[in-house]
């Protein structure tokens, strides 16, 4: 009977350093997540605040084209190098927006170009 007691007390034993092991595993475990997490959300939290570029808002215009005027002198007065590559990608839109099959435009004519502004327009 004394071994059987002894026997069991040494089951218990291993079962309750099983036990503490998974407790102390899973803390460790919740403990990273939880690490993980907080950093994830601080980090992204802090990329947003720390944008220091000035929001611009994009727009549209119809103009009518004066005698003279080029794609090239829109996209040097109104293609903001933050949106755009290169004055060429800038002519590439309002062509596409106009249809025109080439860069040429004639004195009178309406078109559509975009241009960006700082300032919040609301029903134009």
């Amino acid at each position: 009977m004394n071994a059987n007691s002894e026997r069991r007390i040494k089951i218990n034993r291993i079962r309750r350093k099983r036990q503490l092991r998974r407790n102390i595993m899973a803390g460790m475990f919740t403990f990273v997540l939880f690490l993980s997490f907080s950093f994830m959300f601080f980090t992204l939290r802090t990329k947003a605040q720390g944008n220091d570029e000035e929001t611009l808002y994009k727009y549209y215009k119809s103009v009518i084209v004066e005698k003279g005027d080029t794609l090239w002198d829109y996209a040097e007065t109104y293609g903001n190098t933050q949106y755009y590559d290169s004055y060429n990608a800038y002519i590439k839109e309002v062509m596409d927006m106009n249809f025109l099959p080439d860069e040429q435009i004639t004195c009178g004519q309406h078109i559509i170009i975009p241009y960006y502004s700082p300032e919040y327009k609301q029903d134009m």
